[in-house]
């Protein structure tokens, strides 16, 4: 097995891994975009998502704003990934939902392969867990703590300045969608 060797792939060959996953875009983390801010954060508790104190991934369970900077600064690199496409009108929750679904399967392909090479590896992704049906939040622990991933907002990360400055868009026109993550790595 190449993991076994030492091998550890660098970043180009990481984004080059993301784009054979199936991801629309890859491209190298802009360490410094990682800004963690208590009004994204907020933003989480208008519970658009539904998801705000219901699951381990989201806030409150996830810890503060602080803590989550603390744990990203212990990686010094990373790649940033998107999955796009097109919509039939801005209306378009089928189309939306299975760009999401995509998106979330070439992402979980992605992190398996990343772990191997670096198995401490942080991945932030787009949106709640879905790894159960239901989560356990809050009356008893995770089920799968190891799979469990955050997504980028619930990190306090503005996810359009995170790829913007990481050299990619965020907006790719009327009638797309574009669901961005990310996996740093040290």
């Amino acid at each position: 097995m190449i993991a076994a060797t030492g091998y550890k792939p660098g970043i180009d060959e990481l984004t080059k891994l993301a784009k054979e996953a199936g991801f629309t875009y890859a491209a190298p983390l802009a360490m410094d975009s990682l800004e963690f801010r208590e009004e994204v954060r907020s933003m989480c508790s208008a519970d658009r998502c539904k998801s705000y104190g219901k699951s381990w991934s989201c806030p409150p369970a996830v810890g503060s704003v602080e803590r989550a900077k603390e744990r990203a600064e212990a990686y010094h690199r990373g790649i940033i990934i998107q999955t796009a496409g097109a919509l039939a009108d801005s209306f378009d929750m089928d189309g939306t939902a299975a760009i999401m679904q995509q998106h979330r399967k070439n992402f979980d392909t992605l992190v398996r392969q990343v772990k191997h090479f670096y198995p401490d590896c942080l991945p932030m992704g787009a949106g709640t867990c879905r790894i159960c049906r239901s989560c356990t939040y809050p009356d008893r622990p995770c089920r799968h703590p190891d799979r469990m991933v955050s997504s980028m907002e619930a990190y306090g990360l503005l996810v359009s300045d995170v790829a913007i400055r990481s050299g990619l868009k965020y907006n790719y026109g009327e009638n797309t969608m574009c669901f961005t993550s990310c996996v740093l790595i040290d």
